[in-house]
C-alpha cells in the first residue's frame, strides 16, 4: 500500500528549524505533502527575559524552556507545520559551557535511548524522507546538543528501515559568501565576526538545492516568532530584499538512498513522487 509522503526533519533546539529547514517545510506543506518537526530540546540555555544569559542572575531554566515552547508553537503556525513532536531533553548549552556537565543534558544522554523514542516517531509517521544535521552538528556548528541530534537521527533510522532517503542540512560556502557580501553591502554590523575560508559545507557535497523564494517571508515570520532569542539572531537584522535573496534556496547533502535520484537535485522528493 502507498504510504502518505512524509517529512521529518530533526532539530536539536527551538528555532532550529528556521534557517536551514522553514522553507522546505513550510513548501512541503503547501503541496500536501505531510510535514513531521522533531525538536530533541527545550532550549533551557537560551536567553531569558531581557537578555539574561545562562549562568547570570535572574536566568531561570524552567521559564526560559516554556517560553521558547511558546515561541516554537508559533514558529511551527507559520511554516505550517502538520505534527510537531517533543522529545523534551534538556539543552545541554553551547560547546565547552559547564552545563554541558549536566547528568541529564541530552548531550549525556545514552544514544541508543533517545534513539529509541525517535525511531518510534519514524515508525509512526513513516516518512520517506528525513532530514538532520551532518556528524558536525551542521556545517562545521559542533554544538553538543546538534552533534547528539545527529548521531540519534542516524541511529533511528538506521534502527527502522522506513526512510527511502536521509539528508544533512548543508550551507554551501559559495551561498555563505554571497549571503556576507549581501549583508555588508546593506551595512549589517557583524561585529568581530568574519567566517573562515572554511566555514560551511564544501560546494562539492552539496546534492540538493530546493527553490524557496515564496516562502522566505513565511521562513522569516517563523524566525521572529523566537522573539526571546532575538538577540543571538543577527539575520533578522537584514534587509527584506536581501533577505529574500540570500535565503530563496535551501541546501542539502544526500547521504543515504533507496530510490535512484540525480546527481544534483531540486526536489527532496525526487524519485519518490507518484
Amino acid at each position: 500500500m502507498d504510504r502518505q509522503l512524509t517529512l521529518m526533519a530533526v532539530h536539536a533546539h527551538p528555532d532550529d528549524e528556521c534557517l536551514s529547514t522553514g522553507g522546505v517545510l513550510a513548501r512541503y506543506t503547501d503541496e500536501g505533502i505531510r510535514t513531521v518537526l522533531v525538536t530533541c530540546t527545550n532550549g533551557e540555555q537560551g536567553d531569558g527575559p531581557g537578555g539574561v544569559k545562562p549562568g547570570e542572575a535572574g536566568h531561570d531554566d524552567a521559564a526560559v524552556a516554556e517560553r521558547r515552547l511558546e515561541e516554537l508553537r508559533e514558529s511551527v503556525a507559520h511554516l505550517g507545520i502538520d505534527h510537531l513532536e517533543l522529545l523534551g531533553y534538556r539543552d545541554s548549552g553551547m560547546e565547552g559551557w559547564e552545563t554541558n556537565q549536566h547528568p541529564e543534558a541530552f548531550a549525556n544522554v545514552p544514544v541508543e535511548a533517545a534513539a529509541a523514542r525517535l525511531a518510534e516517531l519514524i515508525e509512526r509517521y513513516r516518512p520517506q524522507v528525513v532530514v538532520t544535521y551532518d556528524e558536525t552538528g551542521g556545517s562545521g556548528y559542533n554544538h553538543p546538543d546538534h552533534v547528539q541530534t545527529h548521531r540519534v537521527a542516524v541511529a533511528a533510522v538506521e534502527a527502522t528501515g522506513i526512510p527511502d532517503k536521509l539528508y544533512y542540512t548543508a550551507i554551501p560556502r559559495a551561498a555563505i559568501k554571497r549571503m556576507f557580501e549581501l549583508m555588508a553591502e546593506s551595512g549589517v554590523d557583524f561585529g568581530d565576526f568574519q567566517p573562515s575560508d572554511d566555514f560551511g559545507t564544501p560546494d562539492e557535497l552539496v546534492t540538493t538545492v530546493v527553490e524557496v523564494a515564496p516562502w522566505v517571508e513565511r521562513k522569516f515570520k517563523a524566525l521572529q516568532a523566537h522573539e526571546s532569542q532575538g538577540d543571538n539572531i543577527f539575520l533578522l537584522s537584514m534587509p527584506e530584499e536581501t533577505q529574500q535573496e540570500a535565503f530563496s534556496h535551501e541546501s542539502f547533502t544526500l547521504v543515504r538512498s533507496r530510490v535512484d535520484t540525480p546527481d544534483h537535485e531540486d526536489d527532496l522528493f525526487a524519485g519518490l513522487r507518484p
